[in-house]
């Protein structure tokens, strides 16, 4: 059985204009296999509901956080399931991943439907399942800001964000045990990536894989505004790799360590971790997705 929950206020409402270009697909899954969220947070009622029906696939229609919360759930209950995505959010990073394209719903659902699955890596963060990322620091702040900018929509909403952060932003302090040659000291940002993109345009973890049952760790430490730039535009190509000021590493299993507890982006969505150590850790071909042939890497 195949259930869709679908979130119409993803994406700014990219969500709503999703589901109604769909709605002559979803009346053939019929009205009862089609879930919408009502309030943030809905996804896990709607999951535990979709698995009493007896569903074997969920599909997904909204963006990374949506997305996130349906796979948590999923793993919580250890149930037989597949996901797949029907990409309708800001930044739509998990949706490269598979190989979706957010401009082509109808595909996605006919893909959702047919297509064959592979079991992926999962990450988990202070105790939470991500697909795509996690990240502290600069990330979360722009993120923060970014819910703050209402005039703009997709690629555009992380770009402005993280350029007005780009200056102002303080870094963050943070030990890390579990990175050969990273200890302590002032970062602008930690990344560690199960996925390649981030906020949409950003080739955050050029090499990463779903695959390889290891996570890509990246450290930018802090540094004046002109090497800020630098890496602003690196990230946006995927060539910050190797620069003086960025340490990567691909790790199954690492600790962080902040003053007080940090604000973290796990899967585009912001939370306060539950303590001054975060501990993140992958789960090798723990979730069974539906991606485009050739896309997962």
């Amino acid at each position: 059985m195949i259930v869709t929950i679908a979130n119409p206020a993803a994406g700014r409402g990219k969500g709503l204009h999703a589901i109604r270009a769909l709605e002559s697909a979803f009346r053939r899954i019929g009205a009862n296999g089609v879930l919408t969220t009502q309030t943030g947070g809905d996804e896990r009622r709607l999951v535990k509901e979709a698995l009493s029906r007896g569903a074997k696939t969920i599909i997904v229609l909204g963006g990374d956080g949506t997305c996130s919360k349906v796979a948590d759930e999923i793993l919580r209950a250890r149930a037989d399931c597949r996901l797949a995505l029907i990409p309708s959010g800001t930044g739509n990073d998990f949706a490269k991943t598979l190989g979706l394209d957010a401009a082509r719903p109808l595909e996605a659902f006919q893909l959702a439907t047919s297509g064959n699955a592979a079991h992926i890596d999962v990450g988990q963060a202070d105790g939470h399942y991500f697909l795509n990322s996690c990240g502290f620091g600069f990330d979360a702040s722009v993120l923060e800001a970014s819910n703050r900018v209402r005039f703009l929509k997709g690629d555009a909403v992380y770009i402005y964000s993280a350029l007005g952060q780009l200056f102002t932003y303080r870094g963050i302090e943070v030990s890390a045990n579990g990175v050969p040659g990273v200890t302590r000291g002032r970062m602008l940002m930690v990344t560690v990536s199960n996925g390649r993109s981030l906020g949409g345009a950003f080739k955050i973890a050029p090499h990463a894989s779903v695959l390889d049952g290891k996570l890509d760790a990246c450290f930018f430490s802090d540094s004046n505004v002109v090497e800020r730039v630098k890496l602003f535009v690196g990230a946006m190509r995927g060539t910050h790799i190797g620069m003086p000021s960025v340490m990567s590493a691909s790790v199954q299993h690492l600790s962080l360590t902040f003053p007080i507890s940090p604000l973290m982006e796990i899967d585009g969505e912001l939370r306060v971790a539950r303590s001054r150590t975060v501990d993140v850790q992958c789960l090798p071909a723990a979730l069974s997705v539906i991606a485009a042939p050739g896309a997962i890497v």
